[in-house]
């Protein structure tokens, strides 16, 4: 999906965030070099391969590569506490697939809302939520033939319940080899290898870091390791905006997990913002 410039706003938002969190003297310096890399921007490629500039000169800028920290950490530990409650939910693989997507919520380089409140209110009505494009069957199925899945993670407390969907591939499909990538370097509050190990993802996958600090997964971005692996999985889930940004253009066997909260991937995808998305990727 290529870039729109209704990103651009999103993009300097997300500076501005991280200048206010940090306290950063520089802020002009910052701004301006931001709005360099954006004029410049191509629009060819998409959001989420422009935002790995910026956050590699925000930590460049700043010296502070990990500022959302504090805050991952607290998410974490928050889904954590709350995770037997979730699970009891939990009575079917769509489900898991439901439960998975509304973690999504917590996003901090989307717009802001009051995380806990949005986290009660949505779990509250989970059972009756349903999905504006439901491919979970389809899913299943390809999980069930699959020697390899490849997790690509996107936020912090989301990933516990992404736990649990990984929890329920691997009941239906003990032999199957899971990999949870994360992002390779900060960004945002994007899950890296220190928030998966917090969490225990190593229990039921194995780590694996993409190499980049795009919100996102920029194939022509990452590791030449982690390519490899993307490459040979017979079966990929993408979770979050910003890996559906990137990817959309990419391999059929890739499904989308995601909650819609931006007008313009909203037009794209062909459904309402907060919609709920579990959708097969058609690229031949």
């Amino acid at each position: 999906m290529k870039i729109s410039e209704h990103c651009f706003p999103c993009l300097l938002k997300q500076v501005i965030k991280t200048e206010d969190m940090l306290g950063a003297e520089n802020r002009e310096e910052i701004l301006r070099e931001a709005l360099r890399i954006l004029s410049v921007a191509d629009y060819s490629k998409s959001s989420p391969a422009v935002s790995g500039e910026i956050y590699s000169m925000l930590a460049k800028k700043t010296g502070v590569y990990d500022p959302y920290k504090n805050l991952k950490d607290y998410y974490n530990r928050y889904f954590e506490e709350k995770l037997p409650l979730f699970e009891e939910k939990i009575t079917s693989f769509k489900d898991a697939v439901k439960f998975a997507i509304l973690g999504n919520i917590v996003d901090f380089s989307a717009v802001r809302v009051d995380i806990e409140s949005e986290v009660a209110k949505l779990f509250t009505t989970a059972e009756s939520l349903e999905f504006a494009v439901d491919d979970s069957e389809k899913l299943l199925s390809d999980i069930k033939k699959a020697n390899t899945v490849l997790y690509l993670g996107d936020n912090c407390g989301e990933i516990c319940l992404d736990k649990l969907l990984i929890k329920q591939i691997k009941n239906i499909n003990p032999d199957c080899k899971v990999y949870f990538a994360v992002r390779g370097m900060p960004a945002a509050n994007d899950n890296t290898k220190e928030d998966a190990l917090s969490v225990k993802m190593d229990e039921l996958a194995e780590i694996i870091e993409n190499g980049d600090c795009s919100l996102g997964t920029v194939l022509d971005r990452t590791s030449e390791d982690f390519r490899k692996l993307y490459h040979r999985a017979d079966l990929i889930i993408s979770k979050g905006q910003g890996n559906y940004e990137s990817l959309s253009d990419e391999k059929e066997n890739l499904y989308f997990l995601l909650m819609i909260k931006c007008p313009t991937i909203a037009e794209f995808v062909g459904v309402p913002e907060r919609s709920v998305v579990c959708m097969k990727n058609s690229t031949k």
